[in-house]
């Protein structure tokens, strides 16, 4: 709930109640998630009851009215070793033949063909059964994690709702003065601080000369009225102040700020690179940067990585926290058609009020950061993206401090140095190289890897990262 310092704004009470409505929407979510959840598990291969199932529906076929052999009683106490045997047959060659069959049975049986023609076949729908149930139980549980995750991110809003601190009052009237000496009314205001101290400014103008104000020159304004820290107009609103009244959102900069470099190259004998990258701003005072590998090279692998970017862009640009986007993008691949295609994930994001990078990861490459001292390495398991559910993205946390540098790889960068310890020839060559701005960074890096080798034998992409203060020094 909005703690205010004087009572006056009743926005902050209809703010209290979508916190708590948000609040009992991931409760509900959180309760639909246990209530698909029951005792059934993935299964790992045919049982006996499949066995004996099998058994007795071919011999309802084949041995009416004959006893001979006695096989359509199928399976006793006795019979218990000799049905795992002639399923792990089955499973390990694909169908079942004489020699996997009981002495007595090939002696009296005078309809041996029959009889396993129908086996097999019995046996082969009871498979294919099988591997549909895994299927549809591989999706259910998907469903259910992607139920928990939205639970955690409406709880997480939620929160962040009740915390806030509405500093409205304070600036009102000093913010609707300043305004209106540049010709532009404030019909609605609001000023919110959230845990991080990061501030949201939220007006509604309109210019009451009939001239037209950029909201980047809307938002000197307000700097005007507020006194305290740069804003800028949200990436996401309107360009334009005119005379018809609209509403604009302003966020306040951080005290950091970010330059980036990109280096390329395509596997020879390819046209399109299998990896992609993104970098920039996805909400206020959070910046990312992220390269994805596709499995194998060309535009089958372009697609499957260019896929996963924009997917995991797009939800972290909707507000959804790293972890919780980097999850629901691998249920999705999980739901999408009968073949797996998996696409490593190396995930970045920078928080510029405070400096601190989440690093996640899903079968990429170590990430290097480069400070003043040393360079160190980030790195994290060996599971692509849309391959294992549920997957746990690992999380890696770390302080940056000013004029440092990110260098994020994809695997064709290390694949082509030389020795066993990729990692640490790159490790070695970075502390090395000159400390100048990211674009500079990463064409070494790449001329570097390419020095070993006149072909490049799988794509490569170097993405660089530099943080700095603002009003400070940069590259």
């Amino acid at each position: 709930m909005f703690r205010r310092r004087n009572i006056r704004h009743d926005m902050a009470d209809v703010n209290v109640y979508t916190a708590k409505r948000l609040n009992d929407m991931a409760a509900s979510l959180g309760e639909l998630a246990k209530a698909c959840t029951d005792e059934l598990s993935l299964g790992q291969g045919l049982t006996k009851e499949d066995g004996i199932a099998a058994m007795q529906a071919a011999a309802s076929m084949v041995c009416t009215g004959c006893g001979r052999c006695g096989i359509l009683s199928g399976g006793g106490e006795d019979n218990s070793y000799y049905l795992y045997y002639l399923i792990r047959a089955f499973e390990q060659k694909g169908s079942v033949d004489y020699g996997d069959m009981p002495r007595f049975f090939l002696e009296t049986c005078r309809r041996k063909d029959d009889y396993m023609g129908q086996l097999n076949r019995n046996l082969g729908r009871a498979t294919m059964n099988l591997a549909w149930k895994n299927r549809f139980l591989e999706s259910r549980d998907a469903v259910i994690v992607q139920f928990k995750e939205l639970a955690v991110i409406l709880e997480e809003f939620s929160h962040q709702m009740e915390q806030a601190v509405d500093l409205t009052p304070e600036k009102d009237e000093e913010v609707s003065r300043v305004f209106k000496r540049h010709k532009i009314s404030v019909d609605k205001f609001l000023l919110l601080e959230y845990e991080n101290h990061q501030r949201e400014a939220f007006l509604t103008l309109h210019t009451v000369n009939g001239r037209c104000v950029t909201a980047r020159e809307a938002a000197g304004i307000l700097e005007e009225g507020i006194e305290e820290g740069e804003w800028c107009p949200a990436s996401d609103g309107r360009s334009l102040v005119t005379k018809q009244p609209a509403s604009f959102r302003f966020v306040q900069k951080g005290q950091y700020q970010m330059a980036y470099g990109v280096a390329r190259a395509v596997k020879s004998g390819e046209e399109i690179s299998g990896d992609n990258y993104t970098f920039g701003q996805v909400q206020p005072g959070q910046v990312i940067l992220s390269i994805s590998d596709g499995m194998g090279s060309g535009k089958a692998a372009e697609e499957e990585s260019r896929q996963v970017i924009e997917l995991v862009q797009k939800l972290l640009e909707t507000g959804f926290s790293p972890r919780s986007a980097l999850k629901l993008v691998n249920t999705v691949l999980l739901l999408t058609g009968n073949v797996q295609k998996p696409a490593t994930l190396d995930l970045c994001c920078l928080d510029l009020f405070t400096g601190v990078l989440e690093a996640m990861k899903l079968g990429a490459a170590p990430t290097f950061l480069l400070n003043q001292n040393s360079v160190e390495l980030l790195e994290a398991g060996d599971v692509p993206m849309g391959v294992l559910n549920p997957v746990e993205p690992v999380l890696i946390s770390k302080k940056l401090w000013d004029d440092n540098r990110i260098i994020m790889v994809s695997d064709g960068i290390l694949d082509a140095l030389p020795g066993e310890d990729k990692e640490s020839v790159l490790q070695q060559f970075i502390a090395g190289m000159p400390v100048k701005n990211p674009q500079d960074m990463a064409d070494r890096i790449l001329l570097f890897a390419r020095s070993f080798s006149e072909s490049v034998g799988d794509d490569m992409t170097v993405l660089t990262a530099g943080i700095w203060k603002r009003n400070g020094n940069q590259f």
